[in-house]
């Protein structure tokens, strides 16, 4: 896919937005949202179906151009009006040309009626990077998935079961590249039988590519002076062609929606909140007194990206999810310089090899406000202190106390907290196929769904033993502030970080050490973060007190990361191995086979782990990941890159080489 960023160009000559690059407008002059209600809310028959949803039953509307947002603001506002409260509401939108956040605000002005739904939607949009975008909206009852890109690349990529579409973007005439039977192809693949479309459109073209795709096709009368449009529904499913069934959805639940969640640091709050959400019961079980007493349990954790020019799963994945936890912490906590602080991020470029990695992001297109190159002097204005190095600033980023929102997203009403309890047993009921969660004293808690959020601790639980997770230890050291060092504005990275003061203290590391697993703080660590802090900023180390700090002095914090051999998190559902392995052992001969037996999921249990010194990142994106699967919704992030992450790979990466995993 690619990656360069192509905001819209807007001309603003005649009061209305027009697109500079197709010269076509965005909406009708007259009026844009009565267009909008008649095309697509009312020929989608969205009132009535909306009034028809069951408790928790989520309608999935697919929209070719997002454009100003109008459509989508559109049937927000439909879905709250008509609506069951317990319904849910998915939306799936493409766009190519993104508006910038102040030509969006800007647009979205026009309609006064919309303006609180609008000003919701404004808090968590910001200039984003191509790929893939989740907003969580109306408290977890409306979820919007926007997916940057051009949409004969992003549809393919897609999974969802779609029931409304909105064919909007500009005219055929003047944008025929995306009108093409390759969308409408992937619109029936998308689509159920009954599954309907709408458009503004009736040019035949586009009328016979939708009858081929399987569409039953009708014209009707138009909005206002335009005399047609075109509507019409899927009349055949379409035979889907091969996947790997490894990698496929695990079959849905008819269960209660109950779920335990082990494990109460960033990975199992952010499941567990993205299930609350939903309306699901869920329980949380930890073996500490207090939530967040792991690798969540550090006073700062930086909110910024390392990426790779090259945009590999990793990057793809970290750019998806750094994007999600800014929304996320827009919307769930006050920005104090208690809790979090948006104060920007300075990668600096600390050696040769990083210079070029960062040569290489600034001429990738990517938004000028995710990243842009800074010369040592303009580093050093943003920093508030001398630098002798320029690097990347990411203007978005920051940093969070992440036990604070951890306690915030465990706070969720339907969220139970069992702390202080250590599970000894997690086994399955045959008859039903629920889940009992034990420690010493006997059943802690039964739920539909277990979800494994223990980190390293993963691999003590029988179904999932053979996972590969490995422990990286890590310090961190605080430092009491200065005069001087509270001039640091911002977070500085390069081989470790520091961040400004918080609560009169500088924290920064941290150490990696694959040969050390005890937790006490150790001395000779704290001189690598001081050797780190004087290489990247001596000027701050000196103001810290320099060669005079005592390092028995230091104060700090040791945890342990939990990552995997690919450096990717695992987020999903969890197989037996040995059913896997019998089953698609043909894969270690012929690598290329399409098999086609289902995955031998075990029924109601996954896992987030695995999220290594990303967990502020790649955590809470995680959550909607497993909440997606457990409620059948669109998924938040590409095929491939859901596919990367899914924890089956490495059983599946074992049988090509024929390897045994102990």
């Amino acid at each position: 896919m690619s990656q360069a960023f192509s905001p819209a160009r807007l001309d603003w000559t005649t009061g209305q937005p027009v697109s500079a690059d197709y010269g076509d407008i965005y909406f009708s002059q007259a009026s844009g949202l009565d267009e909008t209600r008649h095309v697509f809310i009312h020929h989608n028959q969205l009132p009535e179906r909306f009034a028809a949803l069951g408790a928790q039953q989520l309608f999935s509307i697919g929209e070719t151009g997002f454009g100003t947002g109008l459509n989508f603001l559109a049937a927000w506002q439909c879905f709250l009006q008509y609506a069951p409260d317990n319904a849910r509401l998915s939306f799936v939108s493409t766009e190519k040309h993104p508006l910038t956040t102040e030509d969006m605000m800007q647009a979205q002005a026009m309609w006064p009626e919309l303006a609180t739904l609008a000003a919701a939607l404004q808090q968590q949009y910001d200039d984003m990077a191509s790929g893939w975008h989740r907003f969580v909206l109306e408290n977890g009852r409306v979820i919007l998935t926007l997916l940057i890109g051009d949409a004969l690349e992003t549809l393919p990529q897609l999974d969802a079961r779609i029931d409304a579409w909105f064919l909007d973007g500009f005219s055929p005439a003047k944008n025929p590249d995306m009108w093409q039977p390759a969308l409408f192809q992937q619109m029936a693949r998308l689509s159920h039988e009954g599954s309907t479309f709408a458009t503004f459109t009736s040019a035949g073209s586009v009328r016979r590519a939708l009858e081929d795709a399987g569409f039953n096709v009708e014209k009707v009368p138009g909005h206002g002076q335009k005399r047609d449009m075109t509507r019409g529904q899927l009349l055949r499913p379409v035979t889907a062609s091969w996947q790997a069934p490894w990698y496929a959805r695990p079959p849905q639940l008819t269960a209660e929606q109950s779920a335990i969640v082990i494990g109460a640091g960033i990975a199992g709050a952010s499941v567990a909140y993205s299930l609350a959400t939903r309306g699901w019961q869920v329980t949380v079980i930890d073996r500490h007194p207090q939530s967040a007493s792991e690798a969540s349990g550090n006073p700062q954790g930086v909110l910024y990206t390392k990426l790779s020019p090259h945009f590999t799963p990793l990057t793809q994945l970290v750019l998806s999810g750094y994007a999600y936890t800014l929304r996320t912490l827009a919307r769930q906590l006050p920005e104090d310089g208690v809790q979090w602080q948006r104060c920007g991020v300075l990668q600096l470029a600390h050696n040769a090899d990083e210079a070029k990695r960062q040569q290489g992001l600034a001429e990738a297109g990517l938004p000028k406000r995710l990243l842009r190159p800074v010369d040592s002097a303009e580093a050093s204005a943003i920093a508030g202190i001398p630098l002798e190095q320029g690097g990347l600033y990411f203007e978005q980023g920051g940093w969070l106390n992440p036990p604070s929102l951890v306690k915030h997203l465990l706070a969720h009403p339907n969220i139970t907290l069992r702390l202080g309890k250590a599970v000894t047993e997690l086994a399955q009921n045959p008859a039903d196929n629920s889940w009992v969660v034990m420690d010493n004293d006997g059943a802690l808690a039964i739920g539909s769904v277990a979800i494994l959020a223990t980190a390293n601790e993963t691999m003590q639980f029988d179904p999932t033993y053979y996972l590969p997770v490995k422990r990286i230890r890590g310090q961190i050291t605080q430092l009491a502030a200065t005069t001087d060092s509270h001039k640091l504005r911002t977070v500085l990275c390069g081989e470790g970080y520091v961040a400004p003061a918080r609560d009169g203290q500088h924290c920064l590391g941290a150490t990696f050490k694959f040969d050390h697993q005890d937790l006490t703080t150790r001395p000779e660590e704290h001189a690598e973060n001081l050797t780190m802090l004087a290489a990247m900023a001596p000027s701050l180390h000196q103001a810290l007190g320099g060669e005079t700090i005592d390092l028995q002095q230091c104060s700090g914090r040791a945890a342990l990361r939990c990552t995997s051999p690919d450096y990717l998190p695992m987020a999903g559902a969890i197989v037996d191995r040995a059913e896997f392995n019998e089953r698609y052992q043909a894969l270690s001969r012929d690598a290329s086979l399409k098999l086609t037996a289902a995955a031998p999921v075990i029924s109601g249990l996954y896992v987030s782990t695995a999220h290594g010194s990303r967990g502020m990142v790649t955590a809470p994106l995680a959550g909607e990941i497993i909440a997606s699967l457990l409620n059948n919704e669109p998924a938040p992030l590409p095929a491939p890159i859901m596919d990367a992450v899914n924890p089956s790979r490495f059983l599946i990466r074992d049988l090509i080489r024929q390897k045994t995993r102990d």
